[in-house]
């Protein structure tokens, strides 16, 4: 085979892959944005023992702006509480950059579901010790680091 008949195969195989990833791309769904995905949580009470109308107050700060859910947990382990914004921010509110200055509008919302998990099977919202070191270490720095991005997503 002669190099143009083989860059030719080449360049037919490529279009021919173009066509199959432009294909299926547009068959394919389209995925739930994530402001459509439900924020949940296991509290250990009985689902008679929350109705949508009396959540603690860090859900009813939100008021008409989200969507609530509550069901039996699976396994008879309590009740799955369910929350979601109703509306959709703008994109840029769930960027990265956003997600990284805290200022995404799902993080003030899984704060307020774990304060409202901790309210309902504790009466109380636990708070780390502060300060917790009185020796400000490397270390201590990045555990302090770590801790206040895990405090807007519940995770590191």
């Amino acid at each position: 085979m002669t190099s143009g008949k083989t860059l030719l195969a080449a360049a037919a195989g490529l279009a021919a892959g173009a066509v199959v990833v432009t294909r299926r791309r547009q068959a394919a769904p389209t995925a739930p944005s994530a402001f459509d995905r439900w924020l949940t949580v296991t509290v250990n009470c009985a689902p008679a023992d929350l109705q949508p109308g009396k959540l603690p107050a860090p859900l009813q700060e939100y008021g008409d702006r989200i969507e609530t859910r509550i069901r039996p947990a699976p396994g008879d382990r309590g009740t799955e509480l369910a929350v979601r914004l109703k509306e959709n921010p703008p994109e840029a509110a769930s960027s990265l950059p956003a997600r990284l200055a805290g200022a995404d509008p799902r993080q003030d919302l899984r704060r307020a579901l774990r304060e409202a998990k901790a309210l309902l099977e504790t009466g109380e919202v636990m708070l780390p010790d502060t300060p917790p070191t009185t020796h400000d270490t490397p270390g201590g720095r990045l555990v302090g680091l770590l801790s206040r991005r895990a405090s807007g997503e519940g995770v590191l």
